[in-house]
């Protein structure tokens, strides 16, 4: 062999080997099978949603369901960039412990990583899957329940110490970028709270559920949480034969009045957030809806430490709507955070459906706006996937899918925004009072003589049309 071959294979050996060295890890599945596991130290390698890239924005036109058609983060919309108004959330609980059972079938979720253990190290898997796909879904915000990220132990201890490992993952997972818009404590699955938490009868359970609350406050502390959330799910009756109902509650109160005293104690600045909810799994849940709570901060005196996280099916649920829901607690000073999510008309209970209406998420993006927004609340998807969807991309669709309603709806309202003619209809509806009469009765100092005085001079009142159909029209003009 001549010398410049030799040298020209030399060379191709070196580049080969320069190659190889230049290649980093292989991607392979997160799944019990996958050889990319270090057997040594336990940690799991690989991805946990090989094939899946980052969501990006293609516009409307794209066919890519792995693709933003609506949302563009940064896009500017009516003086902010949309992930500032809509400040997205992935919820842990159905994200990753969603299993697809229901009162009459197994479970249909079968997710790769999983090992079908409760365990600490399932656990730290779990967590990994949640900030990769928190990555690739181009989010950086999520919430929790203590017990749905890290396992129940045998004694409030061992709990408490599971949760700070877990926890020390999802610190250092979650670097600078991503923090928990809420966390929250679950204080509604174990026997222990078949009667309530807050609202238990038995004393001990009480002290248990606030032991509870005050480690998961401080972690989400910790995680540098912007919200804490109240979910009472257990915070009612089943029949008022049983009940001391004044009783709960007072108490149920004094567990809040004592929340906010550790929350200044531990320097933890979020908003106190509370979910109403009228039912299920109790008959009556005391923060039935928007209204309910409104008037229980009024009554102990807890308008100033709370606000108010919506959920758009236990509006429904209660009998109204979400946009009713929004703007009840939007006029009451107390709209904190949406949970973004919808029910089927057809079934009478909390089906967590990813909200998909454009209507519907027009009409909350409306109080979303007049609102100046939701910070340092936002949207969290409390919504899980059907019981037959069972791809793991499917996860994926189904946020991107959410995320492009509530971008349409926010592109729908600046479209009624600069229309105006939305607004101005509603300004004529009440033009009667822009007078100095109207004046008088908003200023609180029309008394009924001064009313009966105009009255008697007008004579019968002329009523003018609602316009109910024109309004509909101008709305449905915009979607």
């Amino acid at each position: 062999m001549r010398a410049e071959e030799i040298f020209l294979l030399l060379l191709c050996l070196n580049l080969v080997c320069f190659a190889v060295i230049a290649v980093g890890p292989p991607t392979c599945p997160a799944d019990l099978g996958s050889e990319c596991s270090d057997s040594d130290s336990g940690e799991w390698e690989g991805e946990f949603f090989p094939g899946i890239p980052k969501i990006k924005y293609e516009g409307p036109s794209s066919k890519n369901p792995l693709a933003f058609k609506w949302y563009n983060a940064n896009e500017e919309i009516l003086g902010k960039k949309m992930k500032d108004w809509m400040r997205f959330s992935v919820a842990f609980w159905h994200t990753f412990r969603g299993t697809g059972g229901d009162p009459f079938g197994a479970p249909t979720k079968n997710w790769p990583w999983e090992d079908g253990t409760n365990s600490l190290a399932m656990a730290k898997r779990r967590m990994r899957a949640n900030f990769e796909f928190i990555d690739k879904l181009g989010v950086d915000k999520w919430c929790f329940h203590d017990r749905d990220i890290a396992p129940d132990g045998e004694t409030l201890e061992e709990s408490n110490s599971n949760l700070d490992e877990v926890v020390a993952l999802a610190k250092e997972l979650q670097g600078t970028k991503i923090h928990p818009l809420w966390g929250t404590a679950q204080l509604f699955l174990h026997p222990r709270y078949m009667h309530g938490a807050a609202t238990s009868s038995e004393v001990a359970v009480y002290a248990y559920a606030a032991a509870q609350v005050k480690k998961a406050m401080e972690v989400t502390h910790y995680l540098g949480g912007e919200n804490y959330v109240f979910w009472g799910g257990r915070e009612g009756y089943q029949t008022l034969l049983n009940t001391d109902m004044e009783r709960e509650l007072d108490h149920l109160a004094r567990f809040l009045e004592a929340a906010v005293a550790y929350k200044k104690k531990i320097g933890f600045n979020g908003t106190l957030l509370i979910e109403p909810k009228p039912q299920e799994p109790t008959k009556h849940q005391y923060d039935w809806d928007a209204a309910t709570a409104a008037s229980f901060l009024r009554k102990y005196g807890l308008t100033g430490e709370f606000k108010l996280n919506v959920e758009c099916n236990h509006a429904t649920l209660a009998g109204h709507s979400c946009h009713h829901e929004l703007e009840t607690a939007r006029i009451n000073g107390l709209l904190g955070n949406i949970d973004a999510n919808t029910g089927d008309p057809q079934i009478g209970w909390d089906t967590d459906q990813f909200l998909t209406d454009i209507g519907e998420a027009t009409m909350v993006m409306l109080s979303v706006v007049r609102n100046g927004g939701l910070a340092p609340g936002g949207f969290n998807f409390d919504a899980k996937l059907r019981r037959e969807s069972t791809d793991v991309e499917d996860l994926f669709i189904s946020h991107i899918g959410g995320m492009d309603t509530m971008a349409r709806g926010l592109r729908n309202v600046a479209k009624l925004m600069e229309d105006g003619s939305l607004a101005e209809l509603v300004h004529k509806r009440y033009k009667s009072f822009d007078t100095e009469l109207g004046a008088l009765i908003e200023a609180g100092k029309a008394d009924f003589e001064t009313l009966e005085k105009a009255a008697m001079e007008w004579g019968e009142p002329k009523v003018a049309s609602a316009k109910q159909e024109l309004a509909e029209m101008i709305f449905q003009s915009a979607l």
